[in-house]
């Protein structure tokens, strides 16, 4: 860490390693403030939320006073996004995945319907209050699917087609609903499950296999079996960075890491199952899958910049509102009963306002912020992340483009 004056602002320097342990430090105080707090905990917010918020005002108070600012090295954000992702897929058995067939067709072609009607919703929105609908559009699927990376991508697209504040209303919308989807996923899925009085059915064939598929040996792991379920997510890692690579080159799009990384471990898992390389430990696998998530999010949050919420405009502030409510209505009246009106289904609608919303990575927060009040749903943890995480991009992807060709460069043109 070092300490600079930057533009008469005292700057903070982290390194990767002040980076990380800040993160760390700031996830175990959201742990603690959210077992005290009822409201928190009634409700299901993420704890990584909760670190991670508190010191978003900390920074934005920074930037508001121009007293103080922090500059982070976020280096391992992405290393730990992509080892948890690997932990999900070795927690998959072919058994498990068979289970998910016809559900995670549903929820598949849910998600595709969100990103459209997203897209109609902004659109809409932007002609009725005069707003460019370039910025409608970067208000919409893009960054609510898409989130940061899209928002950037797309809005450095839409500068060079003359919108000068592509990337910065890109940046403040995705932000936007980051926030939003962390602070609904969780509240929507209790309304449900209270309600509806919905609890985990372990008669179910689907918990059945689960529960004796990873369920731990019991047996104390030596420090060579750690070793090697550590070199396993490793290699995984390793592996599917490489295998997203030649699939982004094939679809010519970009694929993400942490999909090839699952996938890779997914087959993995099952080839050991048969040839019993090492002795897999999915209580230990589920532990660092855990511990690295919440250290992904905690650094996520602890660098969103909250100052550029400020620069939203009433109507681009209108359609991210009417995406929010929108998405809300749409899980609880209708998703639910689309998905079987069960305790799954309840759990995935927090999924579905996690990714349809803000990301992947929190989508998983959401859903295991109620998994740990309420119980285990297997089935909303391996269909929500492949869906969200790529299998969504086959729809969103391809409409917003006819939407941007169709309202937006023929407006320019």
């Amino acid at each position: 860490m070092s300490f600079e004056i930057i533009e008469n602002v005292f700057t903070i320097k982290a390194d990767m390693t002040m980076t990380t342990a800040m993160a760390a430090v700031l996830l175990i105080i959201g742990y603690l403030i959210k077992g005290k707090v009822k409201f928190l905990e009634k409700y299901c917010i993420p704890a990584p939320v909760v670190g991670g918020f508190i010191f978003m005002l900390i920074t934005w108070a920074g930037k508001a006073t121009g007293a103080f600012a922090f500059n982070f090295t976020t280096t391992l954000q992405s290393f730990f996004m992509l080892a948890f992702f690997t932990t999900v897929g070795l927690g998959a058995s072919i058994a498990l995945l068979k289970k998910g067939g016809t559900l995670l067709i549903v929820y598949w072609l849910i998600a595709g319907v969100v990103s459209i009607s997203q897209n109609i919703i902004g659109i809409t929105i932007s002609r009725l209050t005069g707003m460019e609908t370039a910025y409608g559009l970067l208000s919409s699927a893009i960054t609510m699917i898409g989130g940061h990376g899209a928002g950037a991508a797309y809005g450095l697209t839409f500068e060079g087609m003359g919108y000068p504040s592509g990337q910065l209303v890109g940046a403040a919308a995705a932000t936007f609903g980051l926030i939003s989807s962390v602070i609904v996923g969780g509240p929507v899925a209790r309304r449900l499950i209270e309600k509806n009085n919905l609890k985990p059915d372990y008669s179910e064939d689907l918990d059945t296999s689960i529960t004796e598929i990873n369920v731990g040996s019991g047996d104390t792991l030596t420090v060579l079996d750690v070793m090697k379920n550590v070199t396993a997510i490793l290699v995984c890692m390793a592996l599917g960075t490489i295998v997203s690579g030649w699939i982004g080159k094939l679809i010519d799009m970009d694929f993400p890491t942490y999909v090839g990384a699952m996938f890779v471990a997914v087959i993995l898992r099952n080839l050991n199952e048969r040839t019993r390389w090492y002795r897999f430990d999915y209580p230990l696998v589920g532990g660092i899958g855990d511990v690295t998530l919440g250290l992904y999010l905690s650094i996520a949050m602890m660098t969103l910049k909250m100052w550029e919420l400020a620069d939203l405009a009433g109507p681009m502030l209108i359609v991210l509102m009417c995406q929010v409510v929108f998405l809300v209505l749409f899980s609880y009246f209708v998703v639910f009963r689309l998905l079987g009106k069960n305790y799954d289904a309840a759990v995935m609608c927090a999924g579905l306002l996690g990714h349809g919303l803000g990301a992947t990575p929190t989508a998983i927060v959401n859903l295991t912020a109620v998994n740990d009040r309420y119980g285990m749903s297997r089935k909303a943890m391996m269909i929500v992340p492949i869906v969200g995480a790529f299998l969504v991009d086959i729809i969103y992807q391809p409409q917003t483009v006819w939407f941007i060709k169709t309202f937006v460069e023929n407006l320019v043109k």
